[in-house]
C-alpha cells in the first residue's frame, strides 16, 4: 500500500517537536513476525511531553496506534494508515523507590523488569521474566503468566490521551481483568508504577530462572512469532483445543502452528502477514467445529490488507 506523504506539512504545524518523524517506514522491522506493511507516519517522540504536544496538536481525525516492541502485533501486508507510535529511549526508565516501588517507563521490556526487581530485592515481579514485549502492552493487556498478572503488583499507571491530555490512572480505575483493560484503547501508557515485597534477590533470580526454563522447554523461543494466539476460553486451554482439533503442526503459506506449543503461530518460511492471518481464522473455524467453542484472537490484528484481499474470518480455508 502506497499512503501519501504527510510528513512535511506535520513538520511544518509542528515546530516545538523533539522527537522523529518518518514516512512509509517499515512496520516488519519493528515486530518479532517480520511481516506487515508500511506506517504513513511513523513517531517516536522525545518523552511524555512531547507525546502529549503532538497528540494535542495533530487533526483529531488522524488515526494514531502505538506499537511497542511488536511481540502481540501482526501487521496486515497492505500496512498502517495514518501514525504508527513508537516509544523508545524517553520511556525506558526504571527507578526503584523506597517501600519497594518500581517506577517503570513503558517502552522497557518486560525481562528488563524483572531483572531490576531481582537487583532492588523487590518481589513479584519475577513472572515479567517469561513475557515477550514491553510494558505498554502489558498494561494494555493485564499481561501475566505463571498464577501471577499485571494487575497484582500495580499501583497506578500514565496515559496520554488522544486529546494529549496526561492522566494518572490508578489500578482500580484500569479495570484489569483476564488479558483486558478498560482504560480507552486510543490512550497510550507513559508509565506504571508497581509494589512489590521485600524479597531476597538470589532467590527472585532463581524464580526467574526457573520461568525462563519452562518457557524455553515449553514454548517456540527462537522462531519468528507473536507468542500466544489465541486467549484461554473460561475453563479451557486453548493450545488443548487447538491440538483436539488436529491443527498442530497445520501450515499455510510460510506460516505454521508450532509443534512444539500449538498456540502459538511461527514464520518459519518468509510468511506474509495474510499467511498468519489465515492460518489462525483456519484454526479457530476448525476449533469451532470439533469443540463449539470460538477461540478470540489475543494477539493484536492491525493495519490493511492488500488491495483486494480480505481480512479476519472470510480467511479462513474450508475444510
Amino acid at each position: 500500500m502506497i499512503f501519501d506523504d504527510i510528513v512535511p506539512d506535520m513538520i511544518e504545524a509542528l515546530p516545538e517537536l523533539r522527537g522523529s518523524l518518518s514516512s512509509g517506514a517499515l512496520l516488519s522491522e519493528l515486530t518479532w513476525f517480520r511481516v506487515g506493511g508500511p506506517a504513513q507516519v511513523l513517531f517516536r517522540p522525545a518523552d511524555e511531553a512531547d507525546l502529549a504536544y503532538f497528540l494535542k496538536t495533530i487533526d483529531a481525525d488522524l488515526p494514531v496506534r502505538v506499537i511497542g516492541l511488536g511481540s502481540n502485533s501482526l501487521v496486515r501486508d497492505g500496512g498502517v494508515k495514518g501514525v504508527v507510535v513508537r516509544l523508545a529511549r524517553g520511556f525506558s526508565h526504571v527507578t526503584p523507590e523506597d517501600g519497594h516501588y518500581l517506577r517503570v517507563g513503558t517502552a522497557v521490556p518486560d525481562v528488563k523488569v524483572a531483572r531490576a526487581s531481582a537487583d532492588a530485592g523487590i518481589a513479584g515481579l519475577a513472572f515479567y521474566r517469561g513475557i515477550p514485549g514491553c510494558i505498554g502492552g502489558a498494561l494494555k493487556m493485564n499481561a501475566g503468566a505463571h498464577g501471577t498478572e499485571t494487575k497484582d503488583t500495580l499501583i497506578e499507571a500514565r496515559a496520554v490521551d488522544r486529546n494529549g491530555d496526561i492522566h494518572v490512572v490508578s489500578l482500580a480505575d484500569m479495570g484489569l481483568t483476564y488479558r483486558h483493560s478498560a482504560v480507552p484503547d486510543d490512550w497510550i501508557f507513559t508509565e506504571a508504577l508497581y509494589q512489590g515485597a521485600a524479597g531476597d534477590p538470589d532467590k527472585i533470580r532463581e524464580e526467574m530462572a526457573e520461568v525462563a526454563d519452562y518457557r524455553e522447554t515449553h514454548q517456540p523461543t527462537r522462531e519468528r512469532t507473536g507468542g500466544s494466539t489465541f486467549k484461554n476460553p473460561p475453563g479451557e486451554s486453548a493450545w488443548q483445543l487447538v491440538d483436539a482439533a488436529g491443527m498442530r503442526g497445520f501450515r499455510v503459506g510460510g506460516a505454521a502452528v508450532s509443534e512444539k506449543h500449538c498456540n502459538f503461530l511461527i514464520n518459519d518460511r518468509d510468511a506474509t502477514a495474510e499467511d498468519i492471518e489465515t492460518l489462525g481464522e483456519t484454526v479457530r473455524s476448525r476449533v469451532k467445529v470439533n469443540s463449539g467453542i470460538e477461540l478470540q484472537w489475543e494477539i493484536k490484528r492491525v493495519g490493511e490488507s492488500r488491495p483486494g484481499r480480505p481480512t479476519g474470518e472470510k480467511l479462513a480455508l474450508s475444510a
